[in-house]
C-alpha cells in the first residue's frame, strides 16, 4: 500500500459600487488554468490569427526563461522567470502594465537551482504560475519558499517550504486559494501540501506523503453533493480528496496515472477527470465517499494518456495535446477515444478551450487552433518569429491572449 496522509473558492464575485478597484474582474485569469481552474473561458474577442504583423498588441522582453504561465488581475499581468546557472538562480515575478506592455516592478529572489537531474535542469526553475485574490499575489519559489506581495511590488510575508530535493523532475505544482488559505504542494521541496492564511502567512496545516514528490498537478476545489468542499489532487496511482479546511484525507482511488502525475484534475458533473504519465492513461472517478472508494466510484479507466499537458472536459467529451503533438478526443461517459489527430511538434502548454475553440500552444511550432470536434479541424496555426521555448499555458481576459515564451511576454489582441 502506498503512502499517504490521513481554491480556490468562488473569487469572481460581482464589484459593488464602492468595492476596491483591484478587486478581481469577470475578465481576470487570477490563477494557473483560470478563474475555474479548467481553461475554459467564454470571451469572444480573442482572434484567432495572428503574426509578428498582426493582431500584436505589445511585446516585452523578459528577465529570464519559465515554464510558469501568465495570470491577469485588472489592469496588472504577473509572470514569473528565472535567470543564473544551473546552480544558483535568480527568480523573478514581473507585473506588467497591460495597456502599454511596460514592466511596472520587478521582484528578484536569490536561491539554489531547483531544476531537475540530467537533462532535466531547467525543469523547476520558474514553473510555478502564480494567484492572485485580486488585493495581493502570491508566489511560488521552490526551495527559495512562497511570497506574498501586494500589487504595489511590497513583499507582506514569506515562508520556507524546505529543499530536500525529493524529485528527479524538479517542481512544478502552481499555488491555489481556498477562501482565506493559500494552498501550496510542495511535493519536491518537504514531501508535504502545506495551507498558510493569505493575510499574515501563518502555516494552518502541513499534510506530509512521501507520494507528493512525484505529482507536479495543481491541485482543484470542487464542491460535493452534500456542499462541502474538496481538494483534489493527483498522483502517481492515485487521485487524493482532501479537506482544505483540516488537510486531512477523505477518499481516494486508483487510476491509471504512472511515473508522474501532472497534468491537473478536472471536473464535472460530479466526476473527476484524470489524465497522466508517461505510459499511463485516464481515470474517471465519481466524487465523494471515504477511505479507498476504487471499487464503488471509478467509472471506467483506460490506457492512453498526457505525460504533462492538462485536458479540457467539453460537450461530454475530453480533450488534450499530449506531450508528443498528437491530438486527443474521448468520450467522458465511457472512456472510449473518439478521434485522434497529429499535429506534430512537442507540447508542455495546456489546451485552452475559448469562445468554444481550442488553442493549443506548441514549445517551438506556434498556435493552433481547433475546432473541438472528434477530427481537430484546423482554424489557424500561427506562428512568431521567437525560436525560444514556449512551454507556459496561454492567459485570456477581455479580448487579449496573453502567451509567454523562455524570451519575451506577448499579449494578442484584435486590431
Amino acid at each position: 500500500m502506498k503512502d499517504r496522509y490521513s481554491c480556490f473558492a468562488v473569487l469572481l464575485l460581482a464589484a459593488f459600487l464602492f468595492s476596491a478597484p483591484c478587486k478581481l474582474s469577470a475578465e481576470d485569469w487570477p490563477r494557473f488554468r483560470g478563474p475555474r481552474g479548467d481553461g475554459t473561458s467564454a470571451d469572444t474577442g480573442v482572434p484567432t490569427q495572428w503574426s509578428d504583423s498582426q493582431n500584436l498588441k505589445w511585446k516585452l522582453k523578459l528577465p529570464g526563461a519559465g515554464f510558469s504561465s501568465p495570470i491577469v488581475v485588472g489592469g496588472r499581468v504577473f509572470v514569473t522567470a528565472y535567470s543564473g546557472s544551473d546552480q544558483q538562480v535568480e527568480r523573478h515575478l514581473i507585473c506588467v502594465d497591460r495597456e502599454s506592455g511596460q514592466t511596472a516592478w520587478t521582484k528578484s529572489i536569490e536561491g539554489v537551482s531547483d531544476g531537475g537531474q540530467g537533462g532535466f535542469a531547467h525543469h523547476g526553475q520558474a514553473s510555478h504560475t502564480p494567484v492572485s485574490d485580486g488585493d495581493r499575489v502570491y508566489v511560488m519559489f521552490g526551495s527559495s519558499g512562497v511570497r506574498a506581495f501586494d500589487l504595489s511590488g511590497k513583499q507582506l510575508w514569506e515562508q520556507p517550504l524546505g529543499n530536500e530535493r525529493a524529485s528527479r523532475f524538479g517542481t512544478a505544482s502552481s499555488p491555489i486559494l481556498h477562501n482565506d488559505h493559500l494552498i501550496v504542494t510542495a511535493g519536491a521541496e518537504s514531501e508535504s501540501m502545506r495551507a498558510f492564511d493569505k493575510k499574515t502567512g501563518k502555516e494552518i496545516w502541513k499534510a506530509e506523503a512521501g507520494s507528493l514528490s512525484g505529482s507536479y498537478s495543481t491541485p482543484q476545489i470542487v464542491t460535493n453533493a452534500d456542499g462541502d468542499d474538496e481538494l483534489l489532487l493527483s498522483v502517481t496511482q492515485e487521485v487524493w480528496s482532501i479537506n482544505p479546511v483540516n488537510g486531512k484525507l477523505k477518499w481516494y482511488a486508483e487510476t491509471r496515472v504512472d511515473t508522474a502525475a501532472c497534468p491537473s484534475v478536472v471536473v464535472g458533473d460530479g466526476v473527476a477527470y484524470l489524465v497522466g504519465g508517461r505510459s499511463g492513461g485516464r481515470t474517471a472517478v465519481r466524487i465523494g465517499g471515504k477511505g479507498d472508494t476504487t471499487d464503488d466510484n471509478v467509472l471506467w479507466s483506460e490506457g492512453g494518456g498526457s505525460y504533462v499537458p492538462s485536458p479540457i472536459l467539453h460537450d461530454g467529451k475530453l480533450f488534450w495535446v499530449n506531450d508528443r503533438g498528437i491530438a486527443n478526443c474521448v468520450d467522458a461517459k465511457t472512456g472510449k477515444e473518439l478521434g485522434q489527430k497529429r499535429l506534430g511538434g512537442r507540447f508542455y502548454a495546456s489546451v485552452v478551450l475559448i469562445n468554444g475553440q481550442l488553442y493549443a500552444q506548441s514549445r517551438f511550432d506556434g498556435t493552433y487552433v481547433l475546432k473541438p470536434t472528434p477530427d481537430f479541424e484546423q482554424i489557424a496555426h500561427n506562428k512568431l518569429s521567437d525560436e525560444s521555448d514556449f512551454s507556459g499555458s496561454p492567459a485570456v481576459s477581455d479580448g487579449q491572449l496573453f502567451i509567454r515564451s523562455d524570451e519575451f511576454l506577448y499579449c494578442i489582441a484584435a486590431e
